[in-house]
């Protein structure tokens, strides 16, 4: 690292102006990166956003992700709750502290993973603007826009008993890769690195939170923190209860087995407890035509004592905790 291109001695404009240059430019952008706010399109003339932080040592670390990584997680994570509402990503704003001893690299290559992210998982989005300072440790801060495109918002409290209880995306992944990354095996890291790459980089399936509110999803919402976690989310906000079917983890399950055994734990706490995978879950009518990218994992019920069950026996409320860990 050459001492002449770290951001304290390249300076606010000089660093924004490198980074700046290197994110994608887009329909929905009237006015971009320059000003002091930017203007966006909004053909719907509503607008679904949302926001999401991520801090090192907390969320991240440094010797497991890279610049590119990190810029690649904070727009998987945030438009995948864009996608929970049922709306089309279309704009962001990044901002982001981090010490000044860091090398504007390590900032080029963030940007790289913002782009790679946007049009791996959302192609027509773009980073509109956002804000760079300097600090002890690395935050990361996403604000998230989207579109409608006419439709109404699918929420949390629309599940009705009777409905179909469906998943879209992975269930256990991340949590197996996060499990694989603090063992500190090397030889596991390897062999697993798929695994990890999941955890690092997250493939939520953005084009199903569309497609189920096409379908007529009556609840959606992303899986940050865990299946057993947010199918108590959706249970709580729509008075029901939620009947999750084992069978139907099973190939969930078998999928991380073989890690599993090679760190001595069960993959099935991954699949239920696990978060980060950015997966979308929904309820849709019985009579609904599910979209293919979903698979039926159990049934909403009239609301019991037990907001949450796997084969008749209560689910607790395990998962990840932003504020605990």
């Amino acid at each position: 690292m050459s001492q002449e291109s770290t951001l304290a001695n390249l300076g606010e404009s000089e660093s924004l102006r490198r980074t700046i240059g290197r994110l994608i430019q887009g329909e929905y952008t009237l006015v971009g990166p320059g000003d002091d706010a930017a203007v966006v399109r909004a053909p719907d003339s509503r607008y679904v956003v949302t926001t999401d932080t991520m801090i090192e040592v907390h969320d991240f670390r440094l010797d497991w992700s890279t610049g590119f990584d990190l810029g690649f997680k904070a727009i998987a994570s945030n438009v995948a709750d864009v996608a929970a509402m049922g709306a089309k990503p279309t704009a962001l704003v990044v901002a982001i502290a981090l010490p000044g001893t860091t090398d504007i690299s390590w900032l080029e290559a963030f940007a790289d993973g913002l782009n790679a992210a946007i049009t791996e998982l959302a192609p027509g989005a773009e980073v509109v603007g956002g804000d760079i300072a300097r600090s002890e440790q690395v935050f990361i801060s996403v604000t998230a826009h989207g579109d409608l495109e006419g439709r109404e918002p699918v929420l949390r409290s629309g599940a009705k008993p009777g409905d179909v209880l469906a998943v879209a995306g992975t269930l256990g992944r991340a949590a197996a890769g996060l499990s694989i990354l603090q063992s500190g095996i090397a030889d596991v890291i390897s062999a697993f690195d798929d695994l990890v790459g999941i955890q690092l980089r997250p493939q939520p399936p953005i084009s199903a939170g569309v497609s189920a509110s096409l379908a007529g999803a009556t609840s959606m919402l992303d899986i940050s923190d865990g299946l057993a976690r947010d199918a108590h989310r959706i249970a709580k906000a729509s008075g029901v209860s939620i009947e999750i079917n084992g069978k139907d983890l099973q190939g969930f399950e078998a999928t991380l087995e073989q890690a599993a055994m090679r760190l001595g734990v069960h993959s099935s706490d991954w699949v239920r407890f696990g978060g980060e995978d950015h997966s979308l879950l929904a309820t849709f009518p019985a009579d609904a035509v599910i979209p293919r990218e979903f698979k039926p994992i159990g049934q909403v019920v009239t609301q019991t004592d037990n907001l949450v069950t796997l084969d008749g026996i209560e689910l607790q409320q395990n998962g990840w905790d932003s504020i605990r860990g």
